[in-house]
C-alpha cells in the first residue's frame, strides 16, 4: 500500500486528511508542494490541479479529503 499526500503549511483540509490517516495507522508520504516546486509540478502534472489536499493511493488520485473515497480506496470499515 502506497499513500501519497500533496499538502501545504496552510491547508486545514490537509490537516485533517493527515489526522484521520494516522488515526487508522495507515503509513503515509507527505509532501510540501509549498516547499517543493517540483513536487508541485508533479502534482499538476498528475491531476491538472493546483489545490490541496491530493491523495494518492497505489496511483488512485482523490482531490481534496474526500472521507468515503479515502476509505474506500483503503478499505477501512467503521
Amino acid at each position: 500500500m502506497k499513500v501519497k499526500v500533496y499538502s501545504t503549511n496552510t491547508c486545514p483540509y490537509c490537516v485533517v486528511a493527515k489526522e484521520f490517516l494516522k488515526d487508522h495507522k495507515i503509513e503515509f508520504e507527505e509532501v510540501n508542494v509549498q516547499e517543493d516546486q517540483e513536487a508541485a509540478r508533479e502534482m499538476v502534472a498528475k491531476t491538472g490541479q493546483m489545490g490541496v489536499p491530493v491523495i494518492e493511493i497505489n496511483g488512485k488520485i482523490i482531490i481534496g479529503f474526500d472521507k468515503e473515497a479515502v476509505k474506500r480506496e483503503l478499505k477501512i470499515k467503521e
